[in-house]
């Protein structure tokens, strides 16, 4: 068993507290990684996610759960860290939305990068989907392909050529294929939390755009959907 361990090679995986994110921490998983989840309380308006993002961690059998906290509610220029701007309705705004954070993939995956390189990991994860993803610039494949390539040259292992991998398995799927490929991995998405004003016992209100897309996620995939809601 301990020589198994010693060869499993580790993995940091952005683990924010939602459907996605928990899906992707049961691939690395699958795939055969010792799994390293991280998550950030960067001022969003609720601390749900959070919570559900430790539920995931132990469920999933991650190896170790960490909270860094990023205090950008101090720019604000986002509905989910500025409380004067209101979150909007599904399907209201065309364009990138005003729940887009500015330049939040970027900071989260440069804590990442660091706590990776600390790992003496070379692979980090996350769950950036670019088909049902909500108009969000740092959610496609060539902001992706960017990242790991400044990765390979602002780090000491990427300079002596370990190189670093950025994985998003989940980026060309639907919401729907994401809950089947999670649902076959032993994902209880009854513990995720997507909504972005979700109560602090974790409901969602069912009127946002990250609400109306996990919806029709499960009505597409046909698995019931296991979401609370605060009405109804």
């Amino acid at each position: 068993m301990a020589n198994n361990e010693l060869n499993t090679p580790p993995a940091v995986v952005l683990l924010s507290g939602g459907l996605d994110s928990a899906t992707t921490l049961a691939i690395a998983r699958d795939q055969g990684f010792a799994c390293h989840a991280i998550a950030f309380d960067y001022g969003q308006r609720h601390r749900a996610e959070l919570d559900a993002s430790l539920r995931q961690a132990k469920a999933l059998g991650a190896l170790s759960h960490r909270v860094v906290h990023v205090d950008m509610n101090q720019f604000g220029g986002s509905a989910l860290t500025d409380f004067s701007i209101e979150v909007p309705e599904a399907h209201s705004q065309a364009g990138i939305p005003s729940t887009y954070v500015p330049a939040r993939n970027t900071v989260m995956l440069s804590l990442a990068l660091a706590l990776a390189e600390t790992l003496n990991s070379r692979d980090i994860f996350l769950g950036i989907n670019a088909v049902d993803y909500s108009g969000y610039p740092d959610c496609r494949p060539e902001y992706i392909a960017a990242f790991e390539h400044m990765a390979n040259l602002a780090t000491k292992a990427g300079v002596e050529g370990t190189r670093f991998r950025i994985h998003a398995p989940l980026i060309d799927m639907s919401k729907a294929d994401i809950i089947r490929t999670g649902t076959g991995l032993g994902v209880d998405y009854s513990l995720t939390v997507s909504c972005y004003q979700a109560s602090p016992d974790g409901k969602a209100c069912g009127h946002c755009d990250s609400c109306a897309l996990r919806a029709e996620g499960f009505a597409a995939a046909g698995i019931a959907d296991p979401t609370h809601y605060v009405k109804g």
